[in-house]
């Protein structure tokens, strides 16, 4: 593993524009990382009807290099790098022993021998040490986390936008390429985690501001708005994907987490095979799943979720959907509870009626091409 050792609490390159912006920051994942400019509000229903851009760059970047690194790869995470050419991505997990999930990833497939991750960001050192460590002779996990920036560039106008800047668009999801612009070398990948059509760019972090600016310069007649992770974090969970630490942590499984999409169950192996798969075949333990308020009731994570007085479950991931002006909630629910039925949800001593069901809670206005 290499790289150098960081400070206890890092800035984006881009910290400077934030602060230009009014941004209000909070941290995440050992980062200062903007929560809000014009509000979480604001921000979310920009990219649900327009485009909004986000500073991701706090998301870890490493880059697995040499002789079979791709198939190296692939026997250590969940989903099946072999379903995938170079040039596109895939959503996948990095599990312990247990089954449990130590970080959820996307993984960019360049070629056989090279691999490119974004794990989360406080996960970033553990994934690449235990990468390392595992790595055989002649395969490099180098930790590339301060090297980049990442602009997340997502909403129903994000197409026009990159295509102001003459930058690739239209992609297939989930795939990525190379491009040039203006004597920078930089990464389009139609990914994201809104839930809107959107991409992200992977840009030197010398010269993230100058495209930072240059998007927002593109997007301003389609009113593009600066977005923090506030929003993204509304936006996620109005399509319910899960959150590291929140509905993914080392003693919640993709089985639980109904993500057994992204396991390569037919693979020889891979890291927690043996307990993922005991689990798939016993169907037993906690799932998780959706709840919309019938009431007025706003979820927050660790509230208890009842029938009847007994409980059920927990709340995993909660808060207010902008697009729907009700409380949503991802939450782990014992299997006796089924889609369709009336939970209760422990809110401030009281208890607040919920429907559970399948999300996503919104249909975005475009999901892929």
């Amino acid at each position: 593993m290499t790289g150098t050792e960081q400070p206890a609490t890092l800035h984006s390159p881009l910290h400077d524009r934030h602060v230009a912006l009014g941004a209000k920051f909070s941290e995440f994942g050992g980062w200062l990382m903007p929560l809000q400019y014009s509000g979480v509000v604001a921000e979310h229903r920009a990219v649900r009807s327009a485009v909004g851009i986000f500073d991701v760059s706090h998301l870890g970047k490493l880059r697995v290099v040499g002789d079979g690194a791709a198939e190296f790869v692939n026997r250590c995470i969940t989903n099946d790098l072999n379903r995938i050419a170079p040039g596109q991505a895939q959503y996948t997990l990095l599990c312990n022993e247990a089954g449990g999930v130590v970080d959820d990833l996307i993984s960019y497939l360049i070629s056989p021998e090279e691999v490119f991750l974004i794990p989360n960001a406080s996960n970033t050192t553990k994934v690449g040490e235990l990468l390392a460590a595992a790595a055989p002779a002649g395969i490099a996990v180098v930790n590339e986390h301060r090297d980049h920036a990442v602009l997340a560039v997502q909403g129903t106008n994000s197409d026009e936008v990159l295509e102001a800047l003459g930058l690739p668009a239209a992609m297939d999801y989930l795939s990525f390429t190379r491009a040039g612009w203006r004597g920078i070398d930089l990464i389009v990948c139609r990914t994201g985690y809104t839930g809107e059509k959107g991409y992200e760019l992977v840009v030197p972090a010398a010269d993230a501001a100058t495209v930072w600016d240059a998007v927002l310069a593109a997007g301003a007649e389609y009113d593009i708005l600066p977005c923090g992770l506030g929003a993204r974090d509304t936006l996620r969970t109005e399509m319910g994907y899960p959150l590291h630490g929140h509905d993914l942590s080392p003693d919640i499984s993709p089985v639980m987490a109904n993500l057994g999409w992204a396991v390569g169950w037919n693979k020889d192996t891979f890291w927690g095979a043996e307990a993922l798969r005991e689990q798939r075949q016993a169907k037993a333990g906690r799932l998780l799943r959706g709840l919309k308020a019938t009431g007025r009731g706003i979820p927050r994570p660790d509230m208890v979720v009842q029938v009847d007085g007994a409980v059920v479950g927990t709340i995993t991931s909660g808060t207010f959907s902008p697009t729907l002006s009700v409380g949503i909630a991802l939450a782990l629910l014992d299997r006796s509870v089924s889609l369709g039925d009336t939970v209760d949800v422990v809110v401030r001593d009281r208890l607040e009626p919920f429907e559970v069901v399948k999300p996503p809670f919104v249909e975005p206005g475009v999901r892929e091409d």
